[in-house]
């Protein structure tokens, strides 16, 4: 997966964070082409577990700030990712690595992604490059 203007929201700190994101989400795409996803996909839930929730929080916090209309809707969605994102990480814990979890994980990681920021987070860019 590439970054390119198209995931671009317009706002910096949204778009750092989401360029974190893919890089994790490539090192797993990369580990499974190598047959190694079992090895990463470990990496990448530890990580996103927390990273997920900070960047759900500054999302959010712009969101109050620039008092966004959708942000109910917005935190639903935010909501169920990371509950959807804790069954995959409590798979993990009580399973271990299965190739079912790591196609599991790349699945919902690149779907939110492509779909989530290019409809939704965009709307927040385009709304606050409005009240800016």
């Amino acid at each position: 997966m590439q970054w390119n203007e198209n995931l671009s929201v317009g706002v910096d700190v949204i778009d750092n964070q989401h360029k974190g994101i893919i890089s994790r989400i490539n090192n797993l795409l990369n580990a499974m082409s190598q047959g190694k996803g079992k090895d990463e996909v470990g990496k990448v839930l530890t990580f996103l577990a927390d990273y997920v929730v900070k960047h759900f929080n500054a999302e959010e916090g712009l969101m109050q700030k620039y008092n966004f209309s959708g942000y109910s809707e917005q935190q639903a969605e935010h909501a169920k990712f990371i509950k959807d994102f804790s069954l995959l990480k409590n798979e993990f814990e009580t399973r271990g690595v299965t190739s079912t979890l790591v196609l599991q994980t790349q699945r919902q990681l690149c779907d939110w992604l492509t779909n989530h920021i290019t409809n939704k987070d965009k709307q927040i860019g385009v709304f606050i490059k409005k009240c800016a």
